[in-house]
């Protein structure tokens, strides 16, 4: 099946789908994405995501380019040029534009959306059952994590060098040894109480759109939910942990570092209502 992406306003193949050099998301990654799941036909959580977008680029004084209305509509588009494809991610980019080289920018410079739906492999109920590895390591990242900007080399390294180490995800430590988030994914830790814990939102993390979600769930189950940062020492005494995001769900967390840890209740939990959850958007 031929793949197709939407850049500048057109929908053409994606192996020749490509924006100039000098447009500023090439040069200096002046820009910004958003990726939206496509699972079984259904999108998670537009809207949250569509919510981002908009905050990112007004963070960045980057206009929208096309009406909230328009971007839902060229989606759904681009998902029917793709009939049979149920599972995937709608990746979107919006970048300040083309223009001269300049660190300075020109006032009023027209905003690049291009947009493509990619492949995404889901995980399986036995790739949850087993969970997964993670470690930390320092956050190189830049002060305003909470942009969801193109400027991802410090993610890279993180996670490349997870991948050497046999880790899915690597979390993230600030100069006070407190964990931020992971290099794709948001963080959280059971504490012996029951308590789910996660750094709170601020400029030091990228407030996930699953994570609200999770999070709104877990309160609603009666499950207490305290938004503070975590150490690593804190980690040796955590009961559970748990990552969530976009492409991953809700997955457990069998290793931190060296503590070894169980997929316990609070967990399984959490993972049948964010399930249950995705059954009510796919039957809606």
């Amino acid at each position: 099946m031929s793949r197709v992406a939407y850049v500048k306003g057109q929908y053409v193949p994606l192996s020749h789908a490509a924006v100039s050099m000098m447009d500023r998301g090439y040069l200096f990654a002046d820009g910004v994405y958003e990726v939206v799941a496509l699972y079984r036909g259904a999108l998670l959580d537009e809207a949250g995501h569509l919510d981002r977008l908009e905050r990112s680029l007004a963070e960045l004084s980057i206009p929208m380019p096309m009406t909230r209305r328009a971007l839902e509509l060229a989606i759904r588009e681009l998902m029917r040029q793709h009939p049979q494809q149920k599972n995937g991610l709608i990746y979107m980019q919006v970048t300040r534009g083309e223009g001269v080289r300049n660190h300075l920018y020109a006032p009023n410079m027209k905003p690049l959306l291009a947009m493509a739906l990619l492949a995404a492999k889901y995980p399986t109920a036995a790739e949850r059952e087993k969970g997964g590895k993670v470690i930390t390591a320092p956050d190189m990242r830049w002060a305003r994590c909470d942009i969801k900007s193109t400027a991802l080399l410090p993610n890279i390294l993180t996670r490349n060098h997870g991948a050497t180490l046999g880790a899915k995800e690597v979390w993230q430590l600030n100069r006070e040894g407190q964990v931020t988030e992971g290099s794709y994914s948001n963080a959280y830790i059971v504490d012996a109480r029951g308590v789910v814990r996660t750094h709170p939102k601020s400029h030091a993390i990228l407030g996930g759109i699953t994570r609200d979600t999770v999070l709104r769930l877990a309160r609603e189950a009666g499950i207490k939910v305290v938004e503070e940062p975590f150490t690593v020492a804190e980690i040796a005494k955590a009961s559970e942990a748990f990552m969530s995001s976009a492409s991953s769900f809700v997955f457990p967390i069998t290793q931190l570092d060296a503590v070894t840890l169980p997929v316990g209740p609070i967990t399984r939990k959490l993972m049948g209502l964010y399930d249950a959850y995705i059954e009510s958007l796919i039957h809606a």
